[in-house]
């Protein structure tokens, strides 16, 4: 279960133009893992689908830094969800013998993406803790 100082952010890209079961592929790559480890893996990723995955990953994880009201550890952000799902269809035609037009359609696929953070603990000074404990005991 998530902490209480655990936060969340989130990223869609639409209308990627790569095909679902492809961009899949890529995101289970880096599913359940930090985002600069995925960032990584992305980059050296010879995959066309791996520039989208990799650009709503970043984007997710600037949602986290720099939009929530605390501050987060750059270090704790990891992908907490990502999910490809189909976007939308075009239908084209392609020409074929005879005058003839066959259809076909350009599959899209939209990059759901959740990155969770842990907030940074406040170091606390001894010498005040210490003050504190003195004033309690007495």
């Amino acid at each position: 279960m998530a902490d209480t100082n655990t936060k969340f952010a989130r990223a869609i890209i639409k209308g990627v133009d790569s095909q679902p079961r492809k961009t899949n592929v890529v995101a289970s790559l880096v599913r359940d893992r930090y985002v600069s480890d995925a960032v990584v893996i992305l980059e050296n990723t010879p995959r066309r689908a791996a520039r989208a995955v990799r650009k709503a990953i970043e984007s997710a994880a600037a949602n986290l830094l720099n939009n929530s009201e605390v501050s987060i550890d750059p270090k704790t952000v990891r992908i907490a969800r990502i999910s490809v799902t189909a976007g939308t269809r075009m239908r084209r035609y392609v020409p074929a013998s005879r005058g003839r037009a066959l259809p076909f359609e350009k599959i899209s696929s939209n990059i759901f993406v959740e990155v969770a953070g842990e907030e940074k603990v406040k170091k606390v000074k001894e010498s005040a803790t210490k003050a504190d404990d003195k004033k309690e005991n007495k």
